[in-house]
């Protein structure tokens, strides 16, 4: 199940608020504690900050929403990395020079050596998942004084969306059976490694080789050769698409990309996504103009429209609604 406000797994996390406030400097200080030192620019719009927070032996897990569009600039995260999921609107992160748009249901995983800036959209909610660089070692059996091998940011592949969904319900389900009774040390510390080491084997590129048996693992002949080839080739499908949302695009396009005909092309995004190739397009499309109408109050709903591919406007409106229960209108209207 994608995860979204509503998500049933979220509400014991929403249970164990931290703070609730309208208060910029209170709303600050609080994520400031938690996370990072940072600095925080408040947009046009009245604060509605809030806090929840889960803590198991070694990983925290945060909902953090701020109201109004927000800027936040901090220093690198001296000891840990952040997963960030948008389950509302998104945010753009520059990440060490590495620009990132986490769309609503895309996560990001965040290990800034130099710099990192956030701007979220109004009505953005993130769900954060804290990770000790110390797990990250455990879990890859990397050398305590090496460093934790995560790239410095990158968007999780589409395709890895839905597996990362199931880990994310796992820790919200397990945070729920700990507050009813008490959950085995033993099955905590082993959800809590796959977590780690899921990161640590999805990176795009790892910024030192992984050790042996990372690298073995990640080359096992008895793994499932056809369902790993499939990631690959949806992984560049979904890089075709984000680098080309504004150029016309072709089914035939899509299928090239993924080296594959356009009827296998069409049975790997059904398994992977549920959905036709072009319909994957056209929702990645309009995460774009959503993106621009969250961003921009001024924009021009049409022209936004027409740049990213949507010629007819009617069917435009319909589509848009049908993905985000919302007219464009209604969207630009958040920033009021």
């Amino acid at each position: 199940m994608p995860l979204s406000p509503r998500t049933p797994a979220l509400a014991t996390l929403y249970s164990h608020p931290l703070f609730q406030s309208d208060v910029r400097v209170e709303a600050h200080d609080h994520v400031a504690r938690e996370l990072t030192d940072h600095a925080l620019r408040w947009k046009s719009g009245a604060p509605d900050a809030a806090m929840f927070k889960g803590e198991f032996d070694r990983l925290k897990v945060y909902a953090l929403r701020y109201g109004p569009e927000v800027e936040v600039s901090a220093r690198p995260f001296d000891d840990f990395s952040l997963v960030h999921t948008s389950i509302g609107a998104g945010a753009e992160i520059d990440c060490d020079g590495e620009r990132l748009w986490v769309a609503e249901g895309r996560t990001a995983v965040l290990s800034p050596k130099t710099r990192i800036r956030l701007r979220w959209s109004p009505g953005n909610q993130q769900l954060i998942v804290r990770v000790p660089h110390s797990l990250i070692r455990e879990a890859g059996g990397i050398p305590a004084d090496s460093p934790a091998m995560l790239a410095p940011g990158f968007l999780l592949p589409r395709a890895l969306e839905t597996q990362w969904e199931l880990i994310a319900h796992s820790l919200l389900n397990l945070l729920s059976c700990a507050d009813s009774s008490p959950v085995h040390a033993n099955w905590v510390g082993h959800v809590e490694r796959n977590l780690a080491l899921f990161l640590l084997l999805h990176q795009p590129v790892s910024p030192s080789p992984l050790p042996a048996p990372l690298q073995d693992a990640l080359h096992d002949p008895a793994a499932p050769e056809a369902a790993s080839r499939g990631l690959r080739q949806m992984d560049a499908v979904a890089a075709y698409i984000d680098s080309r949302l504004s150029a016309p695009v072709s089914l035939e396009d899509l299928a090239r990309a993924a080296g594959v005909s356009s009827r296998t092309l069409n049975a790997l995004c059904q398994r992977h996504f549920g959905l036709s190739p072009m319909e994957l397009l056209r929702n990645a499309r309009l995460d774009a103009v959503r993106c621009r109408l969250l961003l921009d109050p001024a924009a021009s709903i049409t022209e936004t429209a027409l740049e990213y591919g949507f010629g007819h406007l009617g069917r435009f409106a319909g589509y848009y609604a049908a993905r985000f229960s919302e007219l464009p209108s209604d969207t630009q209207k958040r920033r009021g």
